[in-house]
């Protein structure tokens, strides 16, 4: 793919596939602009970067499609001054846009060539203000820290309380729940101590996390 079609590919994108999904907030629309997708695709899906498609990655994951990154990036109402936490690096490009958008992003993930292969990627786009840990995340994170937004990339069959005390005061909890082949995009809000709101977002259907905590099996 040439520059030229390499840029109207990105164009379309944004326009077919992004806006549609009433992502209209410019600064969001700009870090997708100009965060090279295909540069954090796998080289045998090169020619997909753009298209409305969950990518495969390693270890049977995938990329979410660009209308979801965009809703995600759209959903939690980042500022510069934010501290994101994000469960599931996978390629790193959400990780680049979280940084383009928030003041620091912590970004784990259960695979160590992630981490790896993302942490190179955000040092050659000259991002330097995330951090990437190697680790188990899916029924939360065991530190003192607390992030004012948290993006979760990948389904919860059941929502647990693991990420929602990470939240500072106002913070804010993208996550994706149920089973196929309907889920709900939630974003949920610390309103208080042990306060949270809940807000149906849309319906939408995203491979769970690895070791995700499942609903106990029904016994007569």
């Amino acid at each position: 793919m040439n520059a030229l079609n390499l840029e109207e590919a990105r164009f379309n994108m944004i326009e077919q596939q992004i806006r549609p999904w009433d992502v209209l907030d410019d600064q969001v629309l700009e870090t997708l602009a100009t965060t090279p997708r295909e540069n954090f695709v796998p080289q045998r899906y090169h020619a997909l970067a753009f298209s409305d498609i969950s990518i495969p990655l390693a270890h049977d994951q995938v990329m979410m499609p660009p209308k979801l990154e965009g809703r995600l990036l759209q959903s939690l109402l980042l500022k510069p001054t934010d501290s994101v936490l994000e469960i599931g690096t996978g390629s790193g490009y959400l990780t680049a846009c979280l940084a383009k958008l928030a003041g620091s992003v912590h970004s784990v993930d259960i695979f160590a060539d992630f981490i790896e292969q993302a942490g190179s990627k955000l040092e050659q786009h000259g991002i330097n203000h995330a951090t990437f840990e190697n680790t188990d995340a899916a029924s939360g994170l065991d530190t003192p820290q607390r992030f004012d937004a948290i993006a979760v990339t990948g389904s919860l069959p059941i929502l647990h309380h693991g990420f929602h005390e990470l939240l500072t005061p106002g913070g804010r909890l993208f996550v994706i729940v149920g089973k196929p082949p309907i889920m709900q995009a939630l974003l949920i809000t610390r309103t208080g101590e042990q306060e949270w709101n809940e807000e149906s977002l849309f319906e939408i259907s995203l491979p769970p996390l690895i070791n995700a905590p499942q609903p106990e099996a029904f016994r007569f």
